[in-house]
């Protein structure tokens, strides 16, 4: 099968999307399909790099998302390339530019698109003129708008199939979690990063790795800060990551008197996360907006306990204590903090993390992803055929 997966997003830029569609096409080309990406051009990326199957197309910094990328162009020259690949299936990964290209790509060589819909805009309207443009209902009739002719739709977490759901979409949808492909991580040579950021290896550590933006609430865990302190006074917080708020989190721990306490340490690289995650004694998620998490995937992997907000799927993954907590409420994270640093934040016992991690793997989202490509090729098919 020929793949085309069309995103605004993908490596060397940093996000959740942009693992899950790399661990996607890892795992599809290794069951024997070619994966195209149509994709955005990256100022990161040096000039003159060659990806194989990678087809960039010229763009601009997305506006309230500098960070991300939006086309300018590319409508006609994807539609050549995708017809010279002769594709078989379209799979946007994204509702803005490329997403756009995609179901024009779609249209013009007669084949399915399918959709994965990875984020909850509802939960990031206060970028947009911090909240005063655009509505909810705006988001919903947006939605609605771009899937109606689509002829499938991917649903990361049973929380995303209800919001869709809500929306009124009726087009086929399936529910299939993300996988988590670790041998990028897992290979990676070990090294002592507690040694190099000058914290002693008896030191309660707190680790959150992510975007550094409002909607990831980092700001809410500072806040407990003093409070854990007061009973763990020599507990450090590692903040790694980059983003609009960095800022504004570090005027926080100035004004908290935190300086001692909290370190940021910028963006890391994939292939060194683990040794960070491996370094804490406990990761730290406050963010009430993931589909799901790849993060505290990731976290689990390593060993590393996690406090997590609670979500139907957290609630899955966190489903027994020696993988950590999940939280509702302010208090609820620091009670979850505390009693694992009176725990002395033990690591997860290796028959529970092997099983925990099968649950999840490349292998069987990528055989789901492709399942869902047979049957809505099938019923495209079907529909052509009744049309005629």
């Amino acid at each position: 099968m020929n793949i085309g997966i069309f995103t605004d997003t993908y490596f060397p830029q940093i996000s959740g999307v942009a693992t899950s569609i790399q661990t996607l096409k890892n795992g599809l080309e290794s069951q024997g399909n070619n994966v195209f990406i149509f994709t955005t051009t990256d100022p990161h990326l040096e000039k003159g790099t060659v990806q194989p199957n990678v087809f960039r197309f010229g763009s601009i910094p997305f506006i309230s998302f500098t960070d991300r990328r939006i086309a300018m162009r590319g409508l006609f020259e994807a539609a050549k390339v995708a017809k010279e690949v002769k594709l078989d299936v379209v799979h946007t990964q994204t509702e803005f530019s490329m997403g756009m290209i995609g179901k024009y790509v779609a249209s013009q060589l007669k084949i399915p698109a399918v959709h994965t819909y990875h984020t909850m805009y509802e939960d990031y309207l206060h970028y947009v003129l911090n909240g005063h443009l655009l509505k909810p209902v705006h988001v919903k009739q947006f939605t609605k708008v771009y899937l109606h002719s689509m002829d499938g739709v991917i649903a990361p977490s049973e929380r995303v199939e209800a919001l869709l759901t809500r929306y009124g979409v009726k087009i086929p949808m399936r529910v299939i979690p993300t996988g988590v492909d670790l041998a990028g991580i897992t290979q990676t040579p070990a090294r002592d990063v507690r040694q190099e950021l000058g914290i002693d290896a008896d030191t309660p550590v707190l680790l959150t790795l992510s975007r550094i933006a409002s909607e990831k609430k980092i700001d809410h865990i500072l806040r407990l800060m003093p409070f854990i302190l007061n009973e763990f006074p020599k507990t450090k917080f590692v903040i790694a990551g980059d983003g609009p708020d960095l800022q504004d989190l570090k005027d926080q721990v100035a004004r908290l008197t935190l300086e001692d306490s909290v370190l940021f340490v910028g963006n890391i690289a994939h292939e060194d996360v683990a040794n960070y995650y491996r370094m804490a004694d406990l990761f730290v998620s406050a963010s009430d907006t993931e589909t799901q998490g790849l993060t505290y995937i990731e976290a689990l992997s390593q060993g590393t306990k996690c406090v997590v907000f609670e979500t139907s799927y957290t609630r899955s993954i966190f489903d027994d204590e020696a993988y950590g907590h999940v939280f509702q409420t302010q208090d609820q994270m620091l009670q979850a903090i505390l009693a694992e640093l009176r725990q002395g934040t033990p690591r997860i016992p290796d028959e529970k993390l092997k099983t925990k991690m099968a649950q999840i793997s490349p292998e069987a989202f990528a055989q789901d992803v492709q399942s869902f490509y047979q049957a809505v090729i099938e019923n495209y098919k079907e529909t052509e055929v009744s049309n005629d």
